[in-house]
């Protein structure tokens, strides 16, 4: 049963996500901020309390664009305490996610907010509070959010084999097709890169257990990944092929 505060400087806003929350049985009480400022001061009290204190806060469902501090500078701030309550942004912008999943949000809802959208949220959050003996999912390496039809989904990094570079952007390649994030090539091959993700060029970065068959032609060189072929640049070709032969012991 969680205990949810929602924070939202829209009255209106605030007042239908409560609605919704207190509708669902997995919520045992929700209680409402219209503001930044205020949903510090009881997001502190409640973790000087402890988890066990009436006012104990397990998820504040968070609001991005609000006057002063907005939901991102609340998420900020929160990696600071000790053990602070698991974040849902709900939001009306869909440009946040990539720096949502980097502040380790359980989830990220569009406004305006579909009922059943909410319950999956509450869903994702109830599995994390409820085993409490389980290490909780590092969202910020182990999964990646994708936009799909208006509905953010976090994709599992283990799912994907390739990337490739589109300028600003990155598409992700997976068994069940591609998916466009807002996000540099750079910036993933620094943050997947222990998980196994190997830059084989400037356009390209592939995970390494992915790679079914080295080849070389002419010269030139080239990796299989399932059905795609794609080019290794001289310039990693060396690190590849030593990576490659480290990993099967040769």
């Amino acid at each position: 049963m969680l205990r949810v505060l929602a924070v939202d400087d829209e009255e209106p806003a605030l007042e239908e996500l409560l609605y919704l929350l207190r509708a669902d049985p997995r919520v045992r009480s929700a209680e409402g901020a219209t503001g930044a400022n205020e949903a510090l001061r009881r997001i502190a009290g409640a973790v000087d309390a402890g988890p066990d204190d009436p006012t104990a806060i397990d998820v504040v469902f968070l609001d991005i664009h609000m006057a002063g501090l907005t939901g991102l500078d609340v998420a900020q701030l929160l990696t600071g305490f000790a053990a602070p309550p698991l974040i849902v942004f709900v939001t009306a912008h869909e440009g946040f996610a990539v720096h949502a999943f980097d502040l380790k949000a359980v989830d990220y809802v569009l406004k305006p907010v579909r009922r059943e959208r909410l319950a999956e949220a509450v869903r994702r959050v109830a599995e994390q509070v409820g085993d409490r003996s389980a290490p909780l999912l590092d969202t910020a390496y182990d999964q990646i959010p994708v936009e799909l039809g208006g509905v953010t989904r976090f994709i599992p990094v283990d799912s994907i084999a390739y990337v490739e570079a589109q300028g600003d952007y990155a598409r992700l390649y997976t068994d069940n097709g591609s998916h466009l994030v807002r996000i540099p090539l750079t910036a993933l091959e620094e943050r997947w890169r222990s998980r196994g993700f190997v830059r084989i060029h400037r356009s390209h970065l592939v995970a390494l257990a992915r790679i079914d068959e080295l080849r070389l032609d002419a010269g030139s060189m080239s990796v299989r990944v399932g059905t795609a072929e794609l080019a290794v640049s001289r310039r990693h070709s060396r690190a590849l092929r030593d990576l490659l032969m480290r990993r099967t012991g040769r």
